[in-house]
C-alpha cells in the first residue's frame, strides 16, 4: 500500500482492520518483518507492576490530578526530603497522602535534596548529619502509623557528586555511609535504607562497596553489617536499553559471590527526555524492568508535578499516560514475550500477562516502525475456550501537552483456536505507538473496531514558505525533546511564513486538525487557509519551549477530495499575528463522526472488594455486591456535561452506589430485574475522571459509556472576572494587541491574594441553592525558582474559595508557563447556603491570574429506564 509521504498513516477504519487482520495462525505462515512470539502457557512470575515509578512525579496535593495519578499507579516515587531546598515542592511529605491514596507503596526520600545547590554543596559530613537528624525525626514525628513506608537513599549519584575519585574518595565514602546509616538508625531502627544510588552501573566500585558493607559493622543493623536495604543505581542513557538486563544479572551474581540478598532493586531515575511520554519508547524500558521485576523511576528532566511528562495540564492525559495506565491494569501473572531482538535500542519489545481468573489475557507491544506479527501460543481451553475474542488498541505520542483520549480500537475479531495459537499482525509506520491486545473467551456480541478516520502530515515534509526545517535527531541525542519524524518546522517570523499541505479526505463532514507546536512560554497564533482562503484563527497555548511540544485541535468543515491547508502567520497577508513565530511538528486530521463519546467495557475495570469478571450470556461483566467495586478511569475531551451511562443485569431491584471523583451520585437504581441501564448527565472536566461503581447483590455491570451533552451546558453560570467584584489589590488587566494571549474579552483580573482583603468575589444566581457543584477558573501562572541547571522549577499558586457562610475549599494552580495565557482549572465544591457568595483569596500568598470564573452543579438530572 503507496501512501503520499505527507499522509503515511492515512486509513479508514475499516483499512486499519485490514492492516491489523486477526487470524488463528495457520500451518507454516509466513514471518512478518517483525515477529514477537508470547508464549501464555510460559508463566514468568506475578505481574510486578514496579516501571513506572517516578522521580518528581509529584508536586503539591492535586498536582497532577488525583484521578491521573491513580490511572497511572506508580509503586514507589522519589521526591525530596522533607523541607528541602533542591526544588520548590515536590516534599516527600507534602505529597504522601495522595500518593498512597492513589495505591502508590513506597516513598523514595532522596535526602540531599535537602541542599539547594546542583551539584549539592558540600560542607562537610557534620553539616549533612544534622540535615538527616532533622529530616528522620521529622518522618517518624509526623507519618508514626506509616513511616515504613519511606525509605531513605542518603547519597544521590555519589560518583558524580562528593566522592568522584574512587582511588581517594573510597574510604571517605564508606565512612560516611557508615556515619549516616547508623543516624538514620538510631532514630529509627526500622527505617530502610537504599543505595548506593550511583549515576550508572559501575561494577568495580559496586563490587568495592557491597564487600565492604558485608563485612562491616553498622550499629541499628539486625545483620550487625551495612549494606542497604534496598539496592539502586541508574540507568540513564540510550544505550542502557541494551546494556540494562547485563547489569541486571551482574548483580544479581555479585550477591550470590558474595552471599547475601537477594535485595529488592529500583533503578531510580531512568530514560532520556525523548521518552518521556512516548508510547513507543517507554514500552521498551517497562519490558526491561517488568522481565527483571523490580522498580524503576522515570528520571526527572522537566519539572515537577507532571508524571514525568506524561500529564497535560493538571488532569488531562497525553498518548504516554495510556500506556503507563494499561500497564497499571496488568493483574495475573507475566507471560515469556520474546522480540526478534532483546537487547537491542529503540526496537519493538512486548509484556505480555494473563490472569486466570478473569480469563483474560494482555500484551502491551511497540516500539518499532516496522509491522509486527505476535505469534501466540499457550491459550489454553481452561482459561481461554476455544473460541477468543480479539481487540487491538492503539495510542501513540500526542505532544507532552497533547490531550489524548480513550485509545481508539484500531482491530477486532472473534477468532477459533482450537490448537491455542494465534497470529496477530500490528501496521508499521509509528514508531512511537504502542498497542494493547487483549484476548479473552468469546461471548455476547462480536468485538468491533472503532477508530475514526484519520490522517497524519510531517510539518517537515510541507511546502515552507519563509520558514526552516530543522533537524532533532533524538537518536543522537537522546536528551533532545522527542519530536515526530526528528524534525520540525520553525523560523516561522516573517509575515509571509507559512506551512502549506494537502489532505484528501473520504467525505464531506467536520474533521479535527490537530496541531503539533511549540510556542515559547508565550501564547500565540496562526491563520488557519483553506484551500487558499481564510478560514479560521488557531489560538496556541504557551508551551515550555520551542521543542516541548503541545497539540491544539482546530474544528474545521471539508468536503470530500483534495484540499491544500496552510497555517500562516498571518491572516491579512500584511500584518504579523502576535506570538506567530511558533514551530509546527506534525498534523493530524481526524473525522468527527457524532457527539465525542467512549466505551468503557467490563474488562477494563479495575476490581476491588471482592468484585470478578463473568462472561456468560451477553458477553462481559463484573459480578459486584457487597464491598465489591468496579473502577473506570474516564476521558473527557471538553468542559462540560455528559450523559454517564452504567449497562447491567439486574438480579432484582436495588440501588447503584457510583462515586464520580470520590464524589457520590444518588439516585442510580436498577428499577427491575433483567438487562437495564441508568444514566446521570454529569459535569466532567477535560481530562481523566475516576468512575466507582457498587451494586446489590447479584448485579453485573457490563460497563459504562460517555457522550457529550453540550446542549446542557447552558445550565453553567458564567462569569467574566473584570465584571466580578473586587477587593483589595485585585484589579483588572487589559491584554494589549501585541498579545497572543487567549484571554476571553481582552482582559483579566490580576494581584488577587497576598493579603485577606484582595479577593474576587462570585455571585450565585437563582436556582443554584446548596449541592455538589465544579468550580472552573480559567487561570495563568508562570510562577517558578531560577538557577538550577536543567529542571524548570515551577511554582504552583493556590486559591482559597470560600462559600459565604459555609465553608473554605482550596484550589491548586500548576504552572502554565505564561502570565496572560489561560487555561481551565476544576475545583469540586460542595456548598450548603440558598445564596452565599462564593469569594476567591489567599492570605498568605499570591494567587493567579483569573479570566473567567464558571459554576456548574455536578449532576443536572438522573434517569433509571436509560434503554
Amino acid at each position: 500500500m503507496h501512501l503520499h509521504p505527507l499522509l503515511r498513516h492515512a486509513c479508514t477504519a475499516a483499512a486499519i482492520v485490514t492492516l491489523a487482520a486477526l487470524t488463528a495462525a495457520p500451518a507454516g505462515a509466513s514471518a512478518a518483518p517483525d515477529v514477537v512470539t508470547v508464549d501464555f502457557a510460559q508463566r514468568t512470575g506475578p505481574v510486578h507492576g514496579g516501571a513506572t515509578g517516578m522521580l518528581y512525579g509529584l508536586a503539591d496535593p492535586g498536582v497532577p490530578g488525583d484521578a491521573l495519578l491513580a490511572g497511572a499507579r506508580p509503586r514507589t516515587v522519589a521526591q525530596k526530603a522533607p523541607d528541602g531546598d533542591q526544588h520548590p515542592n515536590g516534599d516527600a511529605l507534602v505529597v504522601a497522602d495522595s500518593f498512597f491514596a492513589a495505591g502508590g507503596e513506597e516513598v523514595v526520600i532522596y535526602m540531599q535534596d535537602v541542599y539547594s545547590q546542583w551539584p549539592y554543596e558540600n560542607r562537610g559530613i557534620d553539616d549533612y548529619l544534622a540535615k538527616v537528624d532533622a529530616m528522620v525525626r521529622k518522618v517518624v514525628r509526623e507519618r508514626p502509623r506509616d513511616k515504613d513506608k519511606f525509605v531513605w537513599v542518603p547519597f544521590n549519584e555519589p560518583d558524580l557528586i562528593w566522592y568522584q575519585n574512587w582511588n581517594t574518595l573510597k574510604q571517605k565514602f564508606f565512612s560516611d555511609w557508615k556515619a549516616v546509616f547508623e543516624r538514620i538508625r538510631s532514630i529509627d531502627p526500622t527505617a530502610r535504607i537504599v543505595g548506593p544510588n550511583e549515576a550508572g552501573y559501575n561494577p568495580g566500585r559496586l563490587r568495592d562497596f557491597l564487600t565492604w558493607a558485608k563485612g562491616a559493622t553498622c550499629a541499628g543493623d539486625p545483620e550487625g553489617n551495612c549494606l542497604p536495604d534496598i539496592m539502586a543505581w541508574h540507568e540513564l542513557q540510550r544505550d542502557r536499553l541494551a546494556d540494562y538486563r547485563a547489569h541486571h544479572a551482574h548483580y544479581r551474581q555479585l550477591e550470590r559471590e558474595l552471599g547475601f540478598g537477594p535485595l529488592p532493586v529500583n533503578i531510580d531515575e531512568y530514560g532520556n527526555r525523548r521518552d518521556m511520554s512516548v508510547p513507543g519508547q517507554m514500552i521498551q524500558w517497562i519490558s526491561l524492568f517488568e522481565d527483571t521485576k523490580v522498580d524503576a523511576d522515570m528520571a526527572y528532566w522537566t519539572y515537577a508535578g507532571n508524571l514525568d511528562d506524561h500529564a497535560v495540564r493538571t488532569r488531562q492525559a497525553n498518548g504516554g499516560w495510556w500506556l503507563l495506565k494499561w500497564y497499571a491494569d496488568l493483574t495475573g501473572e507475566t507471560v515469556r514475550a520474546t522480540p526478534p531482538r532483546l537487547n537491542a535500542a529503540d526496537t519493538v519489545q512486548a509484556v505480555a500477562a494473563v490472569d486466570a481468573s478473569a480469563r483474560r489475557g494482555t500484551i502491551l507491544v511497540g516500539g518499532g516502525s516496522e509491522p509486527v506479527r505476535l505469534d501466540v501460543s499457550g491459550l489454553g481451553r481452561d482459561v481461554f475456550g476455544t473460541q477468543v475474542d480479539v481487540v487491538v488498541s492503539r495510542t501513540t505520542w500526542t505532544g507532552y501537552e497533547g490531550d489524548a483520549l480513550k485509545p481508539p480500537v484500531i482491530a477486532a475479531r472473534r477468532a477459533a483456536v482450537p490448537s491455542g495459537s494465534l497470529q496477530v499482525d500490528l501496521p508499521g509506520g509509528d514508531v512511537m505507538a504502542a498497542y494493547r491486545v487483549t484476548i479473552v473467551p468469546s461471548s455476547g456480541a462480536a468485538p468491533s473496531p472503532d477508530a475514526p478516520w484519520t490522517a497524519s502530515a510531517e510539518a517537515e515534509s510541507a511546502t515552507l514558505t519563509a520558514a526552516r526545517a530543522f533537524d532533532q535527531d533524538t537518536t543522537a541525542d537522546p536528551q533532545k525533546y522527542a519530536t515526530s519524524g526528528k524534525r520540525d518546522v520553525g523560523a516561522m517570523n516573517q509575515t509571509g511564513s507559512a506551512v502549506t499541505f494537502p489532505v484528501t479526505v473520504p467525505r464531506d463532514g467536520r474533521y479535527r486538525l490537530g496541531v503539533y507546536q511549540g510556542a515559547n512560554k508565550a501564547p500565540g497564533r496562526h491563520a488557519l487557509f483553506v484551500d487558499g482562503a481564510f478560514r479560521q484563527l488557531v489560538q496556541y497555548s504557551a508551551n515550555l519551549g520551542w521543542t516541548y511540544r503541545g497539540r491544539t485541535d482546530v474544528e474545521i468543515q471539508l468536503t470530500a477530495g483534495t484540499h491544500q491547508l496552510s497555517l500562516r502567520t498571518s491572516a491579512d497577508g500584511t500584518t504579523r499575528l502576535p506570538g506567530s513565530d511558533i514551530t509546527l511538528d506534525r498534523f493530524d486530521l481526524t473525522e468527527i463522526t457524532g457527539e465525542e463519546r467512549a466505551a468503557y467495557p467490563a474488562d477494563e475495570a479495575r476490581l476491588s472488594g471482592g468484585a470478578r469478571i463473568t462472561r456468560e450470556g451477553q458477553g462481559p461483566a463484573v459480578a459486584l455486591g457487597g464491598d465489591a467495586r468496579a473502577r473506570f478511569f474516564v476521558a473527557a475531551g471538553h468542559d462540560g456535561y455528559y450523559d454517564l451511562t452504567l449497562s447491567y443485569r439486574a438480579r432484582g431491584a436495588g440501588d447503584l452506589r457510583v462515586r464520580l471523583d470520590g464524589r457520590e451520585i444518588s439516585g442510580l437504581r436498577a428499577t427491575r430485574p433483567g438487562e437495564a441501564a441508568s444514566r446521570a448527565r454529569v459535569y466532567l472536566p477535560a481530562g481523566v475522571s475516576t468512575v466507582d461503581v457498587g451494586g446489590p447483590a447479584g448485579l453485573e455491570l457490563r460497563g459504562v459509556a460517555t457522550v457529550r451533552a453540550a446542549g446542557a451546558d447552558t445550565a453553567v453560570h458564567r462569569v467574566e472576572a473584570e465584571r466580578a467584584a473586587l477587593a483589595g489589590t485585585a484589579n483588572v488587566t487589559t491584554v494589549p494587541a501585541s498579545s497572543g494571549s487567549n484571554a476571553s474579552e481582552g482582559a483579566y483580573v490580576g494581584y488577587l491574594g497576598n493579603g485577606a482583603g484582595n479577593t474576587l468575589t462570585l455571585e450565585r444566581p437563582a436556582g443554584f441553592g446548596p449541592g455538589a457543584y465544579v468550580l472552573l477558573v480559567h487561570y495563568a501562572n508562570a510562577d517558578t525558582n531560577t538557577g538550577h541547571p536543567y529542571n524548570t522549577d515551577v511554582i504552583n499558586r493556590f486559591l482559597d474559595i470560600t462559600e459565604t457562610g459555609g465553608t473554605t475549599t482550596r484550589g491548586v494552580f500548576r504552572h502554565n508557563y505564561a502570565w496572560d495565557n489561560f487555561w481551565p482549572q476544576a475545583t469540586p465544591l460542595t456548598l450548603t447556603t440558598e445564596r452565599g457568595a462564593i469569594v476567591l483569596g489567599n492570605a498568605d500568598a499570591y494567587g493567579p491570574n483569573v479570566d473567567r470564573v464558571e459554576l456548574a452543579r455536578l449532576v443536572l438530572d438522573v434517569d433509571n429506564q436509560a434503554r
